[in-house]
This record gives structure tokens, sequence and C-alpha cells, in this order.
């Protein structure tokens, strides 16, 4: 008898650990960090742009050099569009400023008690940080070597580590805050978005810091990473019940009410009931 409690308080120990282990939270948490792990792997048209950036192929080479120079004469014309641009790409959309908006939207989001959704966003924005960085390193591509050079900048060249960041940043901040944005003004941070990633991606060429596919490949690195850390928090919405949801509603719709946006979904609670009974 006395054997047979034992055997039982050792299984339902057992039980408790695998179950404190095995939640939605702890599957989040899982795939976050697998997903983010596979990023470089798997994401397909990075890899391609990287092979051809690699291997110097002749379209893509010519291409990056005769916009390079074009866009270098017209510089050297225009000396206050130079400083125009030097602002944006130095100020408006540095990544520092970039990162302090996801610092600050992380924040606010610890406040409202959505931990979850907090952790997506500082995983995306720094698990970004860190590839791109990661990826700079093994390459080793050079910056653009111009005659009477406007603009300097330290470091390897691809991936434009400006593209990747507005990048990953933009889709942080609006995936987050457009449930909070009235359905009729929703194509404004829409825009405000790609104004953001496409002028950061224009001003590095036009610097002359940075070729055309070191930007292109800063954008598509960026997605990437953007693309697998979403898919892991809407898995652990769908392990809690609660229903998926399109790009245009933002990444959780829960967090535009006063509740507590991370309250179990009546699905999740029904379900833990049946478990317990």
């Amino acid at each position: 008898m006395a054997q047979r409690t034992a055997r039982s308080r050792r299984l339902g120990t057992l039980r408790a650990l695998l179950a404190r282990h095995s939640g939605p939270d702890a599957a989040f948490g899982r795939r976050l960090v697998l997903a983010v792990t596979a990023t470089a792997a798997v994401a397909v048209p990075f890899a391609l742009a990287l092979v051809l950036v690699e291997s110097r192929w002749p379209p893509l080479y010519r291409l990056d050099r005769a916009t390079a120079e074009r866009l270098h004469r017209t510089a050297l014309e225009h000396p206050a569009w130079v400083s125009v641009l030097d602002f944006f790409t130095g100020v408006v959309w540095d990544p520092v400023t970039m990162r302090l908006l996801v610092a600050a939207l992380v924040v606010w989001l610890l406040t409202r008690r959505a931990w979850r959704l907090a952790t997506w966003a500082a995983v995306t924005a720094t698990s970004g940080a860190l590839i791109g960085f990661l990826v700079k390193s093994v390459v080793e591509r050079a910056r653009p070597h111009l005659p009477e050079p406007v603009a300097h900048a330290p470091g390897f060249s691809f991936p434009s580590g400006h593209a990747m960041t507005a990048t990953t940043s933009c889709a942080v901040l609006l995936l987050v805050l457009l449930p909070l944005v009235p359905r009729a003004w929703r194509p404004l941070p829409w825009a405000l978005a790609a104004t953001a990633v496409l002028g950061v991606g224009y001003t590095r060429v036009a610097l002359g810091v940075h070729w055309v596919s070191d930007v292109v490949g800063g954008w598509l690195l960026g997605v990437a990473v953007v693309t697998a850390t979403t898919l892991a928090f809407e898995a652990w919405r769908a392990d809690t019940g609660r229903p998926r949801t399109a790009v245009s509603e933002g990444l959780e719709p829960e967090i535009s009410s006063d509740a507590d946006p991370e309250a179990p979904s009546d699905g999740a609670a029904v379900a833990s009931s049946d478990q317990a009974t």
C-alpha cells in the first residue's frame, strides 16, 4: 500500500512537471527560439540574393554599379539634397531611432500586461539586429568606393542594417498598433511604414554607402525574421483558443480593449475546465 502511494506521488509530480513545461507559454517560447534560429536557413529569397551577391552575378553587379554612379552624380550636383538625405538616414530613420521606438512600445505593452506581445516585439527587433550583424560579418562585402564621396559609413555592406532595421521596426509597430487605429485611418500607418522602409533604402544608395542589392537583402532578411516570429505568435494564439487574425487587423486585436489582452478566450477556458475534470 505504501509503495503504491509513493508511486502515485511520483507520477503526480512527473505529470505536474510535464504540464508546467508543455503549456502554451512554454510552446510559444520554444517556437520563438526555433523560428529565429531557422530564419536565415529557410529565407529562400534572401538566400538567393546572397548567392548572387557572393558570386558577383554580372547583371546584378552592373545594376549596382550603374545605380550608384548615377545617384552619386546627382548628389555631387545637389549638396543641399545630400543634407536632407543625411538628416533622414541619420536621425529620422536611423537604427537607433527605430529601436528606441520599439523599446518604448515594449514598455507600453508591459504596462498593459501584454507580456507575450511585448516578448514578441523585443525578440523580433533583437533577433533582427543580431542576425543582420552576423550575416554582415560572414559575407564581408565592401561598401561602394566612389570618387568624392558625400558620406561615409563603418563596417561591411551586405545586408543594409538601416534597411533591415526599418523593415523589422516598422512591421513591429504596425502589427502591434493597428488595432488602436480607426479602420478608416489604417491606410495612413501603412503608408508611413512603406515610406520609411523605401525611403531609408533610397537614402543609403543615394549617399553612396550601400549598393542596391544591400538594401534589397536587408528588406528580405527583415521580412523573413518578422514572418518567422509572427508565425510563432500565431501558433501561441491557436494554442490558447484565440482566432487567427488578418494582417490588416494587427497581431493581437484584443490590445484595443480595456480588458486584460492575454486573458484566456472562452474556448481556452472551456478546454482548461474539461482537462481539470
